[in-house]
Order: C-alpha cells, then sequence, then structure tokens
C-alpha cells in the first residue's frame, strides 16, 4: 500500500480510474436512450413526423354545419371544448368576451346552459 501526501487524492489530481470513466458514459448513453423514446412516443403516432394527440376530442359529427365547415383548427377548438368542458371552466376568458356574459373559456364556444345531451353552440369564435 502506498501512501499518498496529505491534501492529495485520485480526485483532486484530475486522475479517475478507468472503470469510472465508462460508467459515466454508459450512465449518460442510457439517460439519451431514454429521453429519445420518450419523445418519440409523445410526438410521432404510427408515422414519422404525424403528431399524436394528449387530449379528447368529441366526434367531428356533433358539430353543426356551419361550425363543419370553418378552419380545421377551430373545428378542433369546438370539439375540444366539447369533450373537455369541466377542464375549459377553470380557464377565464381572455378575449374580452365577459360582457356577452362569459363566465370561462368554455363560454365562447358553448353557452353556459348547454348540456352534453343539448348542445348550444356559441358563434362568437367564428367571427
Amino acid at each position: 500500500m502506498t501512501k499518498q501526501p496529505i491534501g492529495k487524492s485520485a480526485l483532486s489530481t484530475g486522475t479517475r480510474p478507468a472503470n469510472e470513466k465508462g460508467w459515466r458514459w454508459f450512465l449518460g448513453g442510457g439517460v439519451v436512450a431514454v429521453r429519445v423514446v420518450a419523445l418519440y412516443a409523445i410526438f410521432w403516432s404510427s408515422g414519422i413526423g404525424e403528431a399524436q394527440r394528449a387530449y379528447t376530442l368529441a366526434p367531428e359529427s356533433v358539430l353543426p354545419s356551419d361550425i363543419r365547415q370553418a378552419p380545421e383548427a377551430l373545428r378542433e377548438a369546438y370539439r375540444f371544448a366539447i369533450a373537455n368542458r369541466e377542464i375549459l371552466r377553470y380557464i377565464p376568458c381572455y378575449c374580452g368576451c365577459g360582457v356577452e356574459g362569459h363566465t370561462s373559456n368554455a363560454s365562447c364556444y358553448l353557452k353556459d346552459f348547454s348540456t352534453p345531451g343539448n348542445l348550444v353552440f356559441d358563434r362568437m369564435s367564428l367571427n
């Protein structure tokens, strides 16, 4: 057993055992691989570049004909509002339509008295 001067160690001299570097590369590569797999699972569905939705949408068939002819992003917003109305009720309306009686972001798409069996749409978002 060799003695080292006080205050000197393998870490303070900048030298490391060879197996420690190997483990760092192995663990670092594992972390990168897990992140790549997670990103793939989150952002791609069946094909490369096809975004997978992480939220529920109502079927497009429940939309009235005038809303069905709106741009795709707007149709998706209405479909999201139908399927996730309870979530949207916690988000304040940010477009200034509170003067029209809107109580939350859900009100921008569905009237407050609307029920799942009797959907009454607010067409403010169409304009």
